[in-house]
């Protein structure tokens, strides 16, 4: 498996991990874990407190902390475009742009809308392009999970820790503006 290959299978687990919680979501943590492990060790560890977390406590206790922290928190509500525009006519076209790159690349989206956390994850899990996936992740996803993470409201809660992970794996794995081919191209995938 390639280095582009394991960072999509990444983006698509971490989308797993940030949905709705199932019976196997531990699986999906301990998979995960164990890939970032092998590319990036320190953006691994705090899935480690998270893993804990889902083999001490039952489904309907994770799904009562995940509902309580990113349905009832609006600071930590999971949808991009509302992390960076709130509720506007800039996040409506920022749905819009999502829509048609989903269109463009042919992904499927599931049930959420387009700018929902676990759908753009699992659609840069899904495509080859990496200057769309780096300006998706620099202009959108990184600007959203700081705000996500300060959003939550008590420190060592287990959710932080996957956006902790995810924002770890995200800025390590993104090349600096300087090393990109074409810094022109940066803003026109989303603007």
């Amino acid at each position: 498996m390639n280095r582009l290959q394991q960072h999509q299978e990444l983006c698509r687990q971490f989308a797993a991990m940030l949905s709705y919680p199932v019976e196997n979501v531990v699986i999906e943590a301990t998979a995960c874990s164990e890939s970032l492990r092998q590319i990036n060790p320190e953006a691994s560890v705090p899935l480690e407190s998270f893993i804990g977390f889902l083999e001490n406590n039952d489904i309907s206790r994770i799904e009562e902390v995940f509902t309580g922290t990113f349905d009832l928190q609006s600071l930590c509500h999971p949808y991009v475009g509302y992390q960076l525009c709130g509720e506007s006519q800039q996040r409506t076209m920022f749905m819009i742009k999502l829509r048609e790159l989903y269109q463009q690349y042919d992904f499927i989206s599931r049930n959420e809308l387009p700018d929902h956390l676990t759908e753009i994850m699992r659609f840069i899990g899904s495509i080859d392009d990496q200057d769309c996936r780096q300006e998706i992740i620099r202009e959108g996803l990184l600007p959203a999970l700081a705000k996500m993470t300060q959003g939550v409201e008590s420190d060592g809660h287990p959710y932080v820790d996957v956006l902790n992970a995810l924002q770890n794996f995200l800025i390590e794995t993104t090349a600096p503006v300087s090393e990109c081919p074409d810094v022109n191209r940066q803003k026109e995938c989303l603007s």
